[in-house]
């Protein structure tokens, strides 16, 4: 497992830095190039919704993202338990991914009023990336990462919302298509 850490500060111009960083890396570790457009525009609105939500909350604090090869097949220790974590597998091999990982330290909960005003979706929005979609839901953009990971977990706390998401390594192979079919 190789980890990549990036931290950025709540600024728009760094949600570009992300995306590239993310393309990057996705890249080395063996994504398919049909997968790496899917990967940039996750990445761009996980941090996006990261860098509104720290604006409004706390903009000072940084936003951290861990990017992850999971190319190794051996089986991976639940940090919770200690004991060996069962990941899907094909033909008896553990899954090989490229995970995404987005920390925020916004709370989770936007107030009530935060998004009915329509004056304040434009203060918000006025320092948006110019790729974002301004004076929407943060949930539009979680809903927009949904449809381009090929596994996403949104886990919202207190303290912050934890944004995985996830893709499988490398081109798939014709050999074991045809196995299959055979």
């Amino acid at each position: 497992m190789a980890l990549v850490q990036l931290t950025i500060s709540a600024l728009p111009a760094h949600v570009r830095t992300a995306r590239l960083m993310a393309t990057a890396v996705a890249r080395r570790a063996g994504i398919a190039e049909s997968a790496l457009d899917e990967i940039r525009l996750a990445v761009g609105e996980a941090c996006s919704r990261a860098v509104e939500a720290h604006r409004v909350h706390c903009p000072g604090r940084p936003i951290q993202l861990d990017l992850i090869d999971r190319a190794d097949t051996t089986r991976e220790a639940d940090a919770s338990s200690g004991k060996p974590a069962e990941r899907a597998s094909h033909n008896g091999k553990a899954a090989q991914r490229f995970e995404v990982v987005v920390f925020d330290c916004a709370p989770a909960k936007e107030p009530a009023t935060a998004f009915e005003d329509p004056a304040a979706e434009l203060d918000i929005a006025d320092g948006a990336p110019s790729d974002g979609v301004s004076g929407l839901s943060p949930d539009v953009g979680l809903a927009v990462i949904l449809g381009l990971a090929d596994e996403v977990s949104i886990e919202p706390h207190e303290d912050g919302t934890v944004v995985r998401m996830s893709w499988p390594l490398g081109k798939s192979d014709p050999d074991a298509d045809s196995e299959l079919v055979g």
